[in-house]
């Protein structure tokens, strides 16, 4: 029996398919034998307390100009499908949260989903990292603009940055004596009406924000330093960040080793951690990339290898 994978995700025909980490996984699955079926969120719906989807079969392809052809599309039952990924890109608004309570039935009447839909709910990028506080640097987090500006008394260069944000939308770095401190937090809180993030400056970030992929909880050995350009305090490649491949090092593996239990144990099944100099900064639940960037560095097949767990640790069991 042929094995149906779901993908839910953006329409396929607006991604970068040089860097999508969603279409190396269709590809992998796809060299499986496997069948690939995409499916927008708005193909995702309830019906008679059945989870239901509208999806495209799909045959991929490793190639720039075309990199996808619909066979058929189909209304379908959900728990038709072996099992489905979950990888959508944020922003993670409440349509993306109603994704998660829909995935999450699906889930309930026996489709795994991966990564878990209630984890993805649950484990915001930003704030789960602080559950490792002794690997991540000294932070706080407030909607309470004078802890916010005592943050930034007591450590002099601050990062301040919103909880929701992504791709480096919305982050300052804050230097001592800057006059623009009382606007920052001001717009990052919304008048004190919303939580915001403080972090202590990590100089090292000169180097690189390096993204460490994760497959179920054990790190892939090499990482994507996304170096800073001239100029700029953001890493993220969609700030204009390079990305240079590199060999993780000890306080890398430990932080790993430090967050890897908890992923196994929340369902976390392919996760990015954002590492400054010795420091943990975010862990990414909802769609990690980078799989082609360091595939390409390395010689690497991360996709495969996440097929291969699926295959053999999810769909066996």
């Amino acid at each position: 029996m042929v094995t149906k994978l779901g993908v839910v995700m953006d329409p396929i025909a607006t991604i970068n398919p040089k860097k999508d980490s969603t279409l190396a996984m269709m590809l992998a699955a796809q060299d499986k034998g496997w069948e690939i079926y995409h499916i927008e969120q708005s193909g995702l719906y309830i019906q008679e307390g059945q989870v239901y989807t509208y999806r495209h079969h799909v045959k991929v392809f490793d190639d720039p100009q075309q990199w996808y052809e619909i066979i058929e599309s189909q209304h379908l039952p959900i728990s038709n499908l072996n099992a489905v990924l979950m990888r959508k890109d944020p922003p993670f608004d409440m349509e993306y949260v109603y994704s998660t309570y829909l995935l999450e039935m699906a889930e309930l009447a026996g489709t795994p989903v991966l990564n878990r839909p209630g984890s993805i709910r649950d484990c915001n990028e930003k704030l789960f990292a602080l559950q490792f506080a002794h690997c991540c640097p000294p932070h706080t987090v407030s909607r309470d603009p004078s802890i916010l500006r005592k943050f930034h008394e007591a450590h002099g260069n601050v990062i301040y940055k919103p909880l929701d944000g992504m791709g480096g939308t919305s982050i300052f770095h804050v230097k001592p004596e800057d006059s623009n401190l009382s606007v920052i937090i001001e717009t990052l809180t919304n008048h004190g009406r919303q939580q915001a993030m403080a972090q202590k400056y990590i100089p090292e970030i000169k180097n690189g924000d390096t993204r460490i992929l994760l497959i179920n909880g054990e790190a892939v050995p090499f990482g994507l330093a996304r170096v800073p350009a001239s100029g700029e305090s953001r890493g993220n490649l969609a700030a204009g960040g390079e990305g240079i491949g590199r060999e993780l090092n000890d306080r890398d593996h430990w932080i790993c080793q430090q967050v890897g239990p908890a992923l196994r144990e929340k369902g976390l099944y392919f996760v990015g951690i954002d590492i400054i100099g010795d420091y943990l900064t975010e862990i990414n639940v909802t769609c990690p990339t980078c799989i082609r960037e360091l595939d390409n560095a390395f010689d690497l097949n991360i996709a495969g290898s996440y097929m291969n767990f699926i295959e053999q640790e999810i769909l066996s069991s």
